[in-house]
């Protein structure tokens, strides 16, 4: 890959002349039942799919962090894949992540490229960045947020995905926040119940029609349903799929541009 794309000069092209996608911010606000509103609204940013590497241009990741401070969310979740091709690409993220400080915490889990790779760097490199790797834990936020817990999910196909151990401890009561790759990783969730799901995996396909209609998705039975948007899970609560923020394979988005996700729960 590094070869085909010259060490990151065709991706580089790609970034200055547009085809990178222009990054935005999506904005969704979840509502919860009367037993379990919060003290004050919470404001999650999700973040996934970066594929720091050959592919992707780091200028979309000054566009990430700037983009990250501007709305200055509480808490800050990372939904995997962070590299394509070698653990150590996700170095030039490191910077910006560390200097990034929502004051309720970053989490993240891994997804299938950093799976692929020496994960354990990533997690040393990730942690070292101030983020909690979450791989089929859960962590309660701190006050006023404790009935909070973020419940994160190894991936479904290259990980071991243990939603027992992902949901343990933590209470019927509490506002119960997913955290996963892809939107397959609720096959394994079970009856298990949350109130907000957060993946990314399917970059909207990343070459897609004007409509948004994807061209090509990732394999996964549910990468196509649950593609790109906001989805209410019949007997669950609602699963919200990003696009991400990098590329995949080729430096180029059509009609899938990157996103940053802001979600106000109250």
């Amino acid at each position: 890959m590094n070869l085909v794309l010259m060490g990151g000069l065709v991706s580089a092209l790609s970034y200055h002349c547009g085809l990178h996608g222009r990054l935005g911010v999506t904005r969704q606000t979840i509502a919860l039942p009367p037993g379990k509103r919060l003290p004050r609204p919470l404001k999650i940013a999700f973040a996934s799919d970066f594929h720091a590497g050959p592919p992707t241009h780091a200028g979309i990741f000054r566009d990430l962090f700037a983009a990250i401070a501007a709305e200055q969310p509480d808490v800050l979740l990372l939904g995997g894949d962070y590299v394509s091709g070698p653990a150590a690409n996700i170095a030039v993220m490191c910077p910006p992540l560390a200097a990034c400080q929502p004051p309720l915490g970053k989490f993240a889990v891994l997804g299938n490229h950093d799976l692929s790779t020496d994960d354990g760097d990533i997690c040393r490199r990730l942690e070292a960045a101030g983020v909690q790797m979450l791989v089929n834990r859960a962590v309660q936020l701190p006050a006023p947020f404790g009935a909070v817990s973020i419940c994160g999910l190894d991936d479904p196909w290259t990980g071991a995905p243990n939603a027992a151990a992902a949901f343990a401890g933590v209470a019927d009561a509490d506002v119960r926040v997913l955290l996963m790759h892809a939107p397959d990783g609720l096959l394994t969730v079970a009856e298990r119940q949350y109130d907000i799901a957060f993946a990314g995996h399917t970059h909207g396909g990343q070459i897609a029609l004007r409509d948004g209609t994807p061209l090509v998705l990732p394999d996964g039975p549910l990468s196509r349903p649950y593609h790109y948007g906001r989805f209410p899970v019949h007997g669950n609560g609602e699963l919200i799929v990003s696009r991400g923020v990098g590329c995949s394979r080729i430096p180029v988005r059509i009609n899938a541009d990157p996103e940053l996700v802001i979600c106000t729960v109250q």
